[in-house]
């Protein structure tokens, strides 16, 4: 930058030429939506690169049919309110204490009773008065520790299962799964192990986006029964032995073999099924070693569900931007959850929309795709709901740097394409930052 009599001129990056600085802060915003263009790729804004969400999702027909009709033949009594019950049971759910975390409280505890009776007691604490303490303890443990019921998925769990979360489950599954088939497209999966498959809705979302690459579904569930129910609705809601989704093979255990591996495996809301850390750990360990290509974790969208798939993320990578989740720094922890909305299933004649909050984690075997480093844009996504004003739009971000960030997007300061971007951008979807002014502010300096 220098002075030339009254005016302040600076080199231009984009055409290298001196100009007075208006009118290379001109150039520079051009230059802006040019940059943008090359994002869209031809697109319109509506369809953006980034947008990931889907439409409200509806159950592929020939599932909704057979759902319907296995429960119609199966008569259960409040199939409704009891389905209603355990989908709230479900969500509040939490993880089960650890016994290292119960032995840190019970020493606290005593610690802190011990310091009550020394306040009231000048003779030095006897046996009996330990005792006592003790009792203390373990009556406030029972009373402030969270009591986890294990559920047995049988034939009629199943079946008020298949009432509460068979859409749900389906519309989370796909829409954690469309974030592959729109960010990689040539991604042309040849086998699917789905482990804690329950009713085969992981099969069935796979089946919708890879139809015609996918030879193998290999499905594993402890419980017999919901194996059982699964192959029904493959089948049309019958037990002829003619499935809508060929080769799909139902097995109680995961394969042993170290090294049979598949191409997509995918876990949904199936390791918050599992009662200890030690135990999830254990299957996230052997579920990465049979991963070829990707890793789907989905879980509730609820603070111990993204803390699930963290432990997961942990465990497995020092993960892509290899950075600490930032909700997971703050305080009072918000989890990182996602919002889709579904059609449920008709259990009358009704047919209700609902919203699915959930949480998912994607880990992939190949390098992580750094093409946009070269460009002039960073991906963030958008962790919140997106308020579109007369003139901005307010996101909330999650930054390639691992951190959060409020950001008011304004066609003046960010240029239209990535205003019209924003305005047609929703909670989960991915939004391109511009490093446009970062080089005016490079350009001004120099």
């Amino acid at each position: 930058m220098y002075l030339l009599g009254s005016r302040m001129y600076v080199k231009c990056s984009r055409c290298h030429m001196a100009l007075c600085l208006k009118e290379a802060q001109r150039c520079q915003s051009s230059a802006a939506p040019l940059e943008q263009a090359d994002f869209l790729k031809g697109a319109p804004h509506r369809k953006h690169p980034g947008v990931t969400n889907l439409k409200t999702v509806r159950l592929p027909e020939q599932l909704q049919v057979a759902a319907q009709s296995v429960l119609k033949r199966a008569e259960v009594k409040s199939l409704t309110e009891r389905a209603h019950k355990l989908s709230n049971f479900l969500w509040s759910r939490k993880r089960a204490t650890e016994t290292s975390q119960l032995r840190e409280k019970a020493i606290l505890l005593e610690k802190t009773f011990l310091e009550q009776e020394r306040d009231t007691h000048t003779d030095a604490i006897d046996h009996k008065l330990e005792a006592q303490i003790r009792k203390r303890v373990l009556s406030e443990l029972r009373r402030t520790t969270y009591n986890r019921t294990p559920l047995r998925y049988d034939e009629d769990l199943g079946l008020v299962y298949m009432a509460a979360r068979l859409a749900g489950g389906y519309a989370a599954v796909l829409r954690a799964l469309n974030e592959i088939k729109k960010r990689d497209p040539l991604f042309a999966p040849y086998s699917l192990l789905d482990f804690g498959s329950g009713l085969g809705t992981c099969s069935w979302a796979s089946h919708t986006l890879w139809g015609d690459s996918l030879k193998e579904y290999v499905c594993v569930d402890s419980s017999g029964d919901m194996n059982t129910l699964a192959e029904q609705l493959l089948s049309g809601g019958s037990e002829v032995d003619n499935p809508v989704i060929k080769q799909v093979y139902f097995r109680q255990f995961l394969p042993v073999s170290p090294t049979v591996q598949f191409d997509l495996v995918i876990a949904a809301f199936s390791l918050s099924e599992l009662a200890t850390l030690d135990e999830r750990l254990n299957v996230i360990f052997t579920l990465w070693r049979k991963t070829n290509s990707y890793l789907v974790l989905v879980e509730n969208g609820t603070k111990d569900g993204h803390q699930i798939l963290m432990e997961a993320r942990d465990t497995i990578l020092k993960c892509t931007h290899e950075l600490p989740c930032p909700k997971l720094i703050k305080h009072h922890v918000v989890p990182c959850n996602f919002s889709q909305f579904y059609y449920s299933l008709p259990l009358s004649r009704s047919q209700e929309r609902q919203q699915e909050k959930f949480s998912y984690l994607i880990i992939s075997r190949s390098a992580e795709e750094k093409a946009q480093k070269t460009e002039h844009w960073d991906m963030t996504r958008l962790i919140a709901k997106v308020h579109r004003r007369p003139r901005h739009v307010q996101c909330q971000l999650c930054c390639a740097n691992g951190e959060l960030k409020q950001l008011a997007v304004t066609a003046h300061r960010h240029g239209k394409d990535m205003y019209r971007c924003a305005r047609n951008s929703d909670w989960g979807d991915m939004l391109p930052m511009f490093h446009a002014e970062d080089d005016t502010k490079h350009d001004e300096m120099q």
